[in-house]
C-alpha cells in the first residue's frame, strides 16, 4: 500500500480522499529540516503548500519517494530539477486557486485606485478626509498584465467586464489566444509606454527575476500603478521605492515578496503601497479545492499511473493509463534491447508509432523508449528524468506517427541513430496484453520477451539451430522459446532465444566459435 505524507497544514479533505483511495496517510507538519530527513525515506509521496521545502538533499534521502505533490501553483519550494534528476514526478495545481488569486489582483487594483486602506484607516481614526483621498476610475484605463496564463487570462475577463482595456506582453500567448481572451499582444516595452495599471502574472524564473527594474520603471507611463499577486522577485524592491519617489509610479499594491515570511521589508510603511500577507490564495474555496485536486491527483498516479498537472512529466488521463500502459511496457523493452546493442554513439533516438496507438497521447511511451535505452548504461534512469538527461547528452528524440494500415493495429519502432549507422527494432501489444518483437533492423519475426535471452545474427546456413540447441543444452540451459527471421534464404538472419537461467561466458564463448554466426549478444529484460 503506498505511502504518503502531508507535510503542510491543509484540507483535512485530503487526508480523507487519500484513505478512501486505499492509500496510508500521515499528517505531519511543521517538521523540522532533520526531522523531515529522518522520516522521508519510507514514504511514496509528499504533499506540502509553500511552507515545507523539498530540497535536494531531502530527494536523495527520499528512497522510496515516487511523488511530490504542491497544493497550489508555485513550487518555489520544491527542488525541481533534482526532482527529475531523482526519478520523483513533481505535481502542482494551477487552476484550483487561479480564480481567487485573479480575484484578489481586482481587488486590490481597485482598493489602489480607490485609497481604499488610507481612507479606512484614516476614518477610523474618526477624520473625515473625503479629498485626500480622490480616487480614479477603471472604467477606460488601460490594463497591461504580464503573463496572461491561467490566472492573467481571468484577470483579463474580469477587466473587460469593468470596461477596461487590456493588453497583455506574454511570449507564449498565441494571437489565436489572444483574439478569444479579447486582449492585445504586446511587447513588453509597449506594455510599460501603454499601461495605466500593470498587473504581473508569471512564474518566477531567471527571465522573469526583477522583470520590473530600474530600466524598465524608466519606460513607463507616468503615473502607472503596479499590482503583484504573482511571486516576490519579480520586481526589484528597492527600483520600486525609488520610482515611487520618482513620480512615476503613483501607487502599488504587493501580496508577494522577495523574502516570505515580510516581516520587515522596505514597502512597509509607504502611504502609496498596499501590502497584504500573501493572500493571494487564501479563500476557503482555494484552500479546499488545490487540497482535493493534490490529493485525486496523487493517488490516481499512485495507485493507476495517471499523471496530471506534472511539471517534470507528460500527463497521462486517467482514462489513458490502462490503454497506454502496455504499450509503455512494451517501448521501455524496445529501447532497453537497442541499449544493450549500442551502449554508446548514438546521438539520434526516433520512435514510430503506426496505427491505432498513433492517435493516442505518445509522450509518456517515447519517456518509456529513452528510459530503456539509458538503462544499461546509467543506473538512475527512469521515465521521469530520462528525456531530460538525453538533451543534456545532446542525443536528439523525435517522434513520427503514421495513422495507417499495418499487419499489426499498432505497431512502435525505435531507431537508433549513429552517424555511420542505425538500429531498429519494432513491436506490438497482442490481446494478452504482453509485449512481443516482430521486427529487428528490417527482419521480421515475432518473439515473446523473457528476462535471459541470446541475440544472435548470422549468415543462413544449415545447421545452425541444432547447434545452438546443443550448445545451450550441453551447459543445462532450458530454451524458452526459439525464433527466427530472416531477409531471404540464405542470407542474413537472426535468432532470438529466450531461455530459463543466465548465460554464461561458455555459452557466448562457444557461439562465437559457430561458422555462420556475425554477432552474439546476452540481452536481459526486466520482465516481471
Amino acid at each position: 500500500m503506498p505511502k504518503v505524507l502531508i507535510a503542510d497544514k491543509m484540507s483535512k479533505k485530503a487526508k480523507k480522499i487519500f484513505s478512501e483511495k486505499g492509500l496510508d496517510v500521515d499528517v505531519k507538519t511543521g517538521l523540522e529540516k532533520d526531522e523531515l530527513l529522518s522520516i522521508i525515506g519510507k514514504y511514496d509521496g509528499v504533499v506540502v503548500r509553500s511552507s515545507t521545502k523539498i530540497t535536494e538533499k531531502i530527494l536523495k534521502q527520499a528512497e522510496n519517494l515516487k511523488i511530490v505533490g504542491r497544493a497550489g501553483i508555485g513550487v518555489d519550494n520544491i527542488d525541481v530539477d533534482s526532482a527529475t534528476a531523482n526519478g520523483v514526478v513533481v505535481m502542482n495545481t494551477p487552476f484550483g486557486n487561479a480564480i481567487t488569486t485573479a480575484e484578489h489582483a481586482i481587488a486590490l487594483m481597485l482598493g489602489l485606485m480607490r485609497n481604499l486602506p488610507q481612507a479606512n484607516t484614516s476614518t477610523h481614526d474618526g477624520k473625515w478626509e473625503k479629498s485626500k483621498y480622490m480616487g480614479q476610475e477603471v472604467t477606460g484605463k488601460v490594463l497591461g498584465i504580464i503573463g496572461c496564463g491561467n490566472i492573467g487570462s481571468i484577470v483579463a475577463d474580469r477587466a473587460k467586464g469593468l470596461r477596461m482595456r487590456v493588453i497583455s506582453y506574454d511570449p507564449f500567448l498565441t494571437p489565436e489566444r489572444a483574439n478569444i481572451l479579447g486582449v492585445k499582444k504586446v511587447e513588453l516595452d509597449e506594455l510599460l509606454q501603454q499601461a495605466d495599471i500593470i498587473s504581473l502574472h508569471v512564474p518566477m524564473t531567471e527571465q522573469t527575476k526583477n522583470i520590473l527594474n530600474k530600466k524598465t520603471f524608466g519606460k513607463c507611463k507616468k503615473g502607472v500603478r503596479i499590482i503583484n499577486c504573482a511571486r516576490g522577485g519579480l520586481i526589484d524592491e528597492k527600483a520600486l521605492i525609488d520610482a515611487i519617489e520618482d513620480g512615476i509610479v503613483d501607487g502599488a499594491a504587493i501580496d508577494v515578496y522577495e523574502v516570505e515570511p515580510a516581516k520587515e521589508s522596505i514597502l512597509f510603511g509607504n502611504d502609496k503601497i498596499i501590502c497584504t500577507p500573501h493572500l493571494g490564495a487564501s479563500t476557503l474555496e482555494a484552500q479546499e479545492n488545490v487540497a482535493i485536486q493534490i490529493a485525486e491527483q496523487m493517488s490516481d498516479y499512485l495507485i493507476e499511473g495517471a499523471v496530471t498537472n506534472a511539471l517534470n512529466m507528460p500527463s497521462i488521463s486517467a482514462d489513458e493509463a490502462p490503454i497506454l500502459g502496455p504499450f509503455v511496457k512494451l517501448s521501455e523493452q524496445l529501447g532497453l534491447f537497442a541499449g544493450q546493442l549500442m551502449l554508446s554513439n548514438f546521438n539520434k533516438i526516433e520512435i514510430e508509432y503506426v496505427g491505432t496507438i498513433s492517435d493516442f497521447n505518445c509522450a509518456p511511451i517515447t519517456s518509456a523508449a529513452v528510459s530503456g535505452i539509458l538503462k544499461p548504461s546509467l543506473s538512475d534512469i527512469n521515465m521521469v528524468n530520462a528525456p531530460s538527461i538525453a538533451r543534456e547528452k545532446g542525443i536528439t528524440i523525435s517522434e513520427v506517427k503514421k495513422d495507417e494500415s499495418s499487419a499489426y493495429e499498432s505497431y512502435i519502432k525505435v531507431t537508433l541513430h549513429t552517424k555511420k549507422d542505425s538500429f531498429s527494432i519494432g513491436g506490438t501489444v497482442f490481446s494478452d496484453g504482453n509485449p512481443r518483437i516482430v521486427q529487428i533492423n528490417g527482419i521480421n519475426l515475432e518473439a515473446e520477451l523473457n528476462r535471459n535471452m541470446l541475440y544472435v545474427t548470422n549468415k543462413d546456413l544449415p545447421g545452425l539451430i541444432g547447434h545452438l540447441g546443443s550448445i545451450l543444452g550441453d551447459e543445462g540451459i532450458n530454451i524458452a522459446s526459439f525464433n527466427l527471421g530472416r531477409n531471404a534464404p540464405l542470407k542474413d538472419a537472426m535468432a532470438l532465444i529466450g531461455v530459463d537461467s543466465e548465460i554464461n561466458s561458455n555459452v557466448m564463448e562457444n557461439v562465437k566459435k559457430l561458422e555462420s554466426i556475425v554477432t552474439v549478444n546476452n540481452l536481459i529484460f526486466n520482465i516481471k
